[in-house]
């Protein structure tokens, strides 16, 4: 992703486009979301800090982000930005993510847990799923 954006003022705006345009790519990359797996989870360690993410390509737009960084910055990078970032993606994506940080003491293994983990479990959602080819997988027949 480039993203040239009013950083002079603030990392507000690019971190929330940021997520917005990449859950706009990942609804358009994901279709009908036929075939997929549907939900994904992870647990990702970094020394002492521990995150869980679980997600549903629900679509449905939901977020809960559970998550208690020890300090309000990660150098000139404002934490509380990543919760724009991941709200801006459910948004656009609709998908539902649970985000919980379990343990950390450092601000930035906290963060790069979370995103490893988001990342791990958006793999496992769209895997695949040789029982459900060709299948949405729902209920209801659509998501």
């Amino acid at each position: 992703i480039k993203c040239d954006g009013d950083t002079q003022i603030d990392d507000h705006h690019s971190v929330e486009d940021i997520g917005i345009t990449l859950g706009q790519a990942f609804a358009q990359a994901v279709g009908d979301k036929a075939g997929f797996t549907r939900y994904g989870h992870s647990y990702v360690p970094l020394d002492e800090a521990l995150s869980r993410v679980v997600l549903d390509l629900s679509g449905r737009p939901g977020l809960e982000l559970n998550v208690s960084f020890t300090r309000a910055m990660i150098g000139t990078f404002d934490v509380d930005l990543i919760s724009e970032f991941f709200q801006g993606f459910v948004n656009h994506a609709l998908i539902s993510l649970h985000i919980d940080n379990l343990k950390g003491v450092n601000s930035h293994h906290q963060a790069e847990t979370i995103f490893k983990a988001f990342g791990r479990a958006l793999r496992m959602a769209v895997t695949p799923d040789e029982r459900q080819a060709g299948v949405i997988p729902s209920t209801k027949g659509s998501l």
